[in-house]
């Protein structure tokens, strides 16, 4: 019983890495995104439209910006290179967030 425990232990532990691993890999793509086309002092909203496959996205376009703020149109693109996606596949719409920091 207490292998069988450490092996659970030591999947959820693996599992938590996994998943903090591409959420600390976003946070970092939107922080250089931000920092290279937009003001990290501004609240934004950008829907993409992408084509997604194989766990990626492509062909990005805005359809939507809810600022008049430069640069978050480039940034949202930035971003999208780093968004997980998983499987779906096909024409998908990705709201992308800015939060004001500083």
């Amino acid at each position: 019983m207490t292998k069988f425990k450490s092996v659970v232990a030591g999947v959820a532990a693996l599992t938590a890495f996994s998943m903090a691993a591409p959420a600390a890999g976003l946070a970092e793509a939107f922080t250089k995104c931000v920092d290279k086309f937009a003001n990290p002092k501004t609240e934004a909203t950008v829907m993409l439209e992408c084509n997604a496959a194989d766990g990626k996205v492509s062909d990005c376009k805005v359809v939507e910006n809810s600022t008049t703020v430069a640069g978050f149109d480039k940034a949202a693109i930035c971003v999208a290179d780093s968004l997980p996606i998983g499987s779906k596949t096909g024409t998908i719409r990705v709201p992308v967030k800015f939060n004001p920091r500083g």
